[in-house]
């Protein structure tokens, strides 16, 4: 398993790195076949005087390509959005070995030999409520489609169309690379572009 732990507007001081090494490597005794994770720490600073805002995302892919992020924002330390985030990746991780397998997309689900290897994920301190269902859940959640004619922009070009659209993302061929692209409005500030491999 590759394991990488980068700061932003933080340094990653020997403990932390101990800290969060100890915590994400746990998890592959309930994820087997984990290939990376990536850890994302991060510090902004807040409106309210002498305090910040820390960030933990956690990425994790496994080894057939199917990927599960998790992230945690805490104004008390890094810690604490360490461990909330391994937290909401405990709940992605049951959901992952919950599915079944369907032909054609074994990559997002445990296979059996995964499943009789893991380990029972830790119980989380807050249960979430259990909702009885009064309909059966729809398999495929896909309920529209849409076409998109890709126009060839560069990326400051993509985040003023996607602003005068008022949408939250944008596809669009990125002319400095070559291939498909989106640009997306991050959460805290500034926009992100994912780009294929």
């Amino acid at each position: 398993m590759n394991l990488t732990i980068h700061g932003r507007n933080i340094k990653v001081s020997d403990k932390i790195e101990n800290y969060t090494r100890n915590k994400v490597e746990r998890l592959e005794r309930y994820l087997p076949h984990i290939a990376r994770i990536h850890v994302e720490l991060a510090n902004t600073p807040t409106a309210k005087r002498d305090e910040d805002r820390f960030a933990a995302q956690i990425t994790i892919q496994h080894r057939r390509g199917a990927i599960l992020r998790a992230e945690e924002k805490h104004t008390a330390d890094i810690h604490h959005a360490i461990d909330g985030a391994v937290e909401k990746l405990y709940r992605q991780i049951e959901r992952f070995k919950s599915k079944r397998s369907r032909k054609g997309l074994e990559k997002f689900y445990a296979s059996l030999e995964e499943l009789e290897i893991a380990e029972e994920t830790p119980i989380m301190e807050v249960e979430e409520p259990v909702v009885e269902a009064t309909e059966p859940i729809q398999e495929t959640l896909v309920l529209r489609r849409k076409t998109v004619a890709l126009e060839p922009l560069h990326e400051h070009d993509a985040i003023e169309q996607m602003e005068l659209l008022g949408h939250d993302f944008f596809m669009f061929l990125n002319v400095d690379t070559g291939s498909v692209s989106v640009v997306y409005r991050r959460s805290e500030q500034g926009y992100g572009i994912l780009i294929p491999e």
